[in-house]
């Protein structure tokens, strides 16, 4: 067992499970489930992969114990059908499935429990029906459309006494039916804005029978007689684990941590756990991921109570702190972006019980493992982007921008097998495509040898590590971690050599794998060659000159007090990288106007939903108009001239226009090199300029499949 991590490797106990390690990867939502709403291969591959992992105690996702109002990801159709892309454990078809999931994970030694949930008001993918004849939505008192505390609710009816007594039947049955099925546990979650946290919570609760708000015992009645109704019918060797809201923010009827403190009180009489979360109304997502609130910089008034000096990591930690300070003695934890070393440091100091992790265990299932073994610089970094919960409130099937194979176990062409016939793989290009190619191919035994035609690796990923000012580290650690794993898997790396068709005739290849990124296009524009206009090219040029100077974060802070920009520019194009632009530049005090020539729905494309949600009254604050739907004109003086739909002609004015628009395939490169290896492949931005997530995708099936 490794010294650093003697609390964090040592076993513990919630309730009457034992515990392999103190680190709990907490539920989050896959999409995963078969058509007929059961876990099949797909899911039970996903799990058994976190289990062998080495993870301490495993939660499976969010499962409704009511359907289809129980869950929030589904979708209604027009002919008044549904179908959810959410597990619920609403009936006893689902047990046997279930209990291959058990199996699948017990077989590597890991306790696993299964988040329970009522979605009740809450929509959070913003895609459930209004009309209560389609949804019947219930909490215990009735709130109107102005009286919901935010946007991603819906309008709910009061509960009669009956049916909340029907409600605690309905989550101890489901709770059962987990029992029967294998599962050591159930999290019964009334965190967030769930139908449980309506109870809780006196911006919900107005009732005055013994359910109300008038004093924390009624507050917290119908959670605790759930969790003492799912003990009475599952036993003692069954562990009940709660998860809800210690604290709310951002509206006059809050509930305060103080009441958080005394309601965990109670509720800690009968769970033998609580998962602690807090909930800011008004923005979409809460604080499920606090960091993100950050984004694009920290809002006028952050939820106190938390601690925010680390960007997010271990902002909720205050919570667990306060709950051991009220003599609270079962185990308490919460999921805030810890990594191994934040998570032991806060177990040393008696701050919680266990560290809850999702975000990092998606990047690499193996990370108790390589903590276990003193592996640190082999655990892929998590660069906290959130792709994967963006992909799930799409009502996608989960995706992680820098683990290829998440979900993806099964599927043939993500198979990390010995290669049957050894080749010699030349990679040209050391962006992030190109190192996960020839990271994979040297794995399964083939020999590797990489071209990059800069001094560093990384491709443009450092470049982005200085625009995404709240990425910075994380995006670094990716190239940092890629690079190490080049070095171990013994790939041989030239740096500072373009390549040409004689190198490559040196090299004599089996396998030619072209990942050189994207080519620089010409803008056909009056006034495109005028000094008027900055391209992306020269833009990067600039960058990647000062990044051999300093490093992403020096250039980040250093550019906030001088760069070659001047006051006012104007911006062509309107998805990721033009918003992102827009943003790095405007926090340099740049007047900045974005123009798109295509539709308002392209805008912001590649970035999250919850990002752009923040970055839009961020721009409106900082006044960057967002002119889209137009044509480009010409490059003149002024500025840009564009002409909108009604073909009015403006001119926004900028002391430079800066394309972000003039991307497209490296045919130039393709050619010169093609026809001298019959295996040649193309991948990345080469081929079609993508994001990072497809980057590292397209280079991991290139080098599964060699």
């Amino acid at each position: 067992m490794s010294e650093q991590f003697e609390k964090l490797l040592e076993p513990g106990m919630i309730g009457p499970v034992k515990t392999r390690n103190r680190i709990i990867k907490t539920a989050n939502g896959t999409s995963f489930m078969e058509p007929d709403q059961t876990p099949g291969p797909r899911m039970i591959a996903y799990y058994e992969r976190l289990a062998k992992g080495g993870v301490g105690f495993l939660v499976v996702e969010s499962c409704g114990v009511e359907y289809p109002l129980g869950v929030q990801h589904i979708h209604y159709f027009p002919d008044g059908s549904y179908e959810a892309v959410q597990l619920h454990l609403d009936d006893d078809r689902f047990i046997p499935y279930f209990q291959r999931l058990t199996e699948a994970v017990h077989k590597h030694g890991c306790p696993v429990s299964i988040q329970l949930q009522h979605a009740g008001p809450w929509n959070p993918t913003g895609l459930l029906p209004r009309d209560p004849a389609i949804r019947d939505i219930k909490a215990p008192s009735a709130l109107s459309e102005d009286e919901l505390p935010g946007p991603d609710f819906l309008p709910p009816r009061a509960m009669t006494k009956q049916e909340i007594e029907d409600q605690i039947d309905i989550w101890a049955s489901a709770a059962e039916r987990a029992y029967k099925a294998g599962f050591d546990a159930v999290e019964i979650n009334h965190g967030t804005c769930h139908q449980g946290n309506t109870f809780l919570s006196r911006i919900w609760n107005r009732r005055d029978d013994e359910y109300g708000a008038q004093n924390y015992e009624n507050r917290t009645r119908f959670i605790r007689n759930i969790v003492t109704e799912v003990k009475r019918r599952c036993g003692p060797g069954f562990a009940v684990h709660v998860l809800f809201n210690i604290a709310e923010y951002n509206h006059p009827l809050a509930t305060t941590l103080e009441e958080g403190v005394e309601m965990a009180k109670l509720i800690a009489t009968v769970a033998d756990g609580i998962n602690c979360r807090a909930e800011r109304y008004g923005h979409r997502g809460g604080l499920i991921q606090p960091d993100r609130i950050l984004y694009p910089e920290p809002p006028a008034e952050l939820p106190k109570d938390l601690d925010w000096s680390q960007g997010g990591k271990g902002a909720t930690v205050p919570l667990t702190e306060a709950l051991k300070r009220a003599g609270i003695k079962i185990p308490v934890w919460t999921a805030c972006r810890m990594d191994p070393i934040l998570g032991e440091k806060y177990l040393r100091e008696g701050r919680l019980d266990f560290v809850g992790m999702t975000r990092r265990l998606l990047a690499d299932p193996e990370l108790p493992n390589k903590v276990r073994e003193g592996r640190l610089e082999d655990i892929r970094p998590c660069t906290g982007c959130l792709h994967c919960f963006d992909m799930r409130n799409k009502n996608k099937r989960l995706e992680c921008r820098v683990n290829a194979t998440l979900g993806r176990e099964l599927e043939p062409e993500y198979q990390c097998v010995p290669a049957t016939t050894k080749k010699k793989v030349m990679v040209v290009g050391g962006g992030p495509a190109g190192m996960e190619a020839a990271r994979v191919a040297a794995r399964r035994g083939h020999q590797v040898v990489l071209y990059e035609k800069e001094r560093s690796l990384g491709g443009l990923v450092p470049v982005a590590a200085v625009v995404k000012d709240m990425e910075t580290e994380d995006l670094v650690d990716l190239v940092r971690y890629l690079e190490t794993q080049l070095r171990k898997e013994n790939v041989t790396v030239h740096r500072g050599k373009e390549v040409t068709p004689e190198i490559v005739r040196a090299e004599k290849p089996d396998v030619l794998i072209i990942a050189a990124g994207a080519a620089h296009t010409k803008i056909d524009l009056p006034g495109a060659d005028s000094k008027k206009m900055m391209k992306g090219e020269k833009l990067h040029q600039q960058l990647k000159w000062a990044l051999k100077l300093f490093s992403p974060r020096q250039l980040e802070r250093l550019t906030r007090i001088w760069m070659p920009v001047p006051s006012s520019v104007v911006i062509m194009g309107g998805k990721l990288h033009g918003c992102e632009l827009a943003e790095f530049l405007a926090k340099r005090g740049r007047r900045v106007a974005i123009a798109h020539n295509g539709p308002y729905t392209e805008l912001g494309e590649g970035m999250t939903k919850d990002d752009l949600e923040n970055l839009w009254p961020w721009f409106k604050l900082k006044h960057v108009p967002i002119w889209f739907d137009l044509e480009y004109r010409a490059v003149v003086e002024k500025g840009l001239k564009i002409q909108v739909k009604d073909k009015r002609v403006f001119v926004l004015e900028g002391k430079k226009v800066i394309s972000t628009q003039d991307w497209g395939p490296n045919t130039a490169l393709i050619e010169k090199l093609s026809g001298l290896v019959p295996d040649t492949r193309v991948i990345g931005s080469c081929r079609e300029p993508g994001w990072i997530v497809d980057a590292i995708r397209e280079g991991a099936v290139a080098g599964y499949s060699v």
